[in-house]
């Protein structure tokens, strides 16, 4: 299986798990998020199919993480959270997932010769960055639901380099 094949089985992977874990939450701003994490998995599949099939592929930025501040900003300081508590585990594995994506696009992207496919994957690499933020903010909240989250990319917490899912 080469790297592209590869990166469409984790996308593929990826969707299946934030449909999953939409239809499994409670609180409806939570659905949202991870339908549009489910969406932009759907959205790099798409690309790297394309870049299999030597076609050329273009993407447009993701506005997730946009869209999940401005939910985080419109859910309640203190929702009813009964049962959401054991679900922290599994978006902490959703993160260490997105930490996996964005190493093997850079990884990849370091390799690639061609500058266009290059540029790609450093593109598709930020955005699993961005995913793995919005989970971290997740579980932030999830841990003081009356605390807004600080947002990691602004505040230098969230270094998915060094993320080792403790």
């Amino acid at each position: 299986m080469n790297t592209l094949e590869f990166a469409m089985q984790m996308e593929e992977d990826g969707r299946a798990y934030y449909e999953k874990l939409a239809e499994e939450t409670t609180l409806p701003g939570l659905e949202t998020i991870f339908r549009n994490l489910a969406e932009d998995e759907q959205k790099h599949y798409e690309i790297f199919k394309r870049l299999l099939a030597g076609s050329g592929a273009e993407m447009q930025d993701s506005t997730a993480l946009a869209g999940a501040q401005n939910i985080f900003h419109q859910l309640p300081k203190t929702p009813n959270l009964s049962g959401l508590e054991q679900n922290i585990a599994a978006y902490r594995y959703a993160m260490q997932l997105e930490a996996k994506s964005f190493r093997l696009y850079e990884d990849a992207a370091a390799k690639e010769e061609d500058a266009a496919a290059r540029s790609l994957l450093l593109k598709i690499a930020a955005e699993e960055h961005k995913h793995f933020i919005i989970l971290e903010n997740i579980c932030l909240f999830l841990e003081a639901p009356d605390q807004h989250p600080s947002w990691a990319e602004s505040s230098g917490l969230a270094d998915i380099r060094g993320y080792n899912g403790s």
